[in-house]
């Protein structure tokens, strides 16, 4: 267990463990495939969302909208509307960048140890 908020009143404990703490899916979300390559993808900067549905090969538009959705919603990316020309750019909040390094190891280490698998 872990307390991540607390103020003069109140303590909260969060335990990924537990079946019904929110922390469990903010870490279903984060480890998802797709989730891990998408902020991957955003460590060096805004991207729009063509050139995020290029660069993650066999992804649908659905999936990524979807996923996408996710993330803003949790606070770990931002969707900014670009009116010239019409477009969207989404980039990492400042929650979502502290979430890069250990991405990157996960996915390194993936990389590294696909052939013992």
């Amino acid at each position: 267990m872990a307390v991540l908020r607390q103020d003069p009143q109140t303590v909260t404990v969060f335990d990924v463990y537990a079946p019904t703490c929110p922390s469990r899916s903010l870490l279903d979300l984060v480890t998802s495939r797709w989730a891990v390559l998408i902020i991957g993808a955003l460590e060096d900067g805004p991207q729009r969302f063509g050139s995020l549905r290029r660069r993650l090969e066999g992804i649908s538009q659905k999936v990524l909208t979807d996923k996408l959705r996710d993330l803003e919603g949790q606070g770990l990316i931002t969707r900014s509307v670009i009116d010239r020309p019409l477009a969207v750019s989404y980039e990492l909040t400042p929650v979502g960048i502290t979430l890069t390094a250990p991405l990157a190891q996960l996915r390194a280490w993936s990389q590294s140890h696909c052939d013992a698998a």
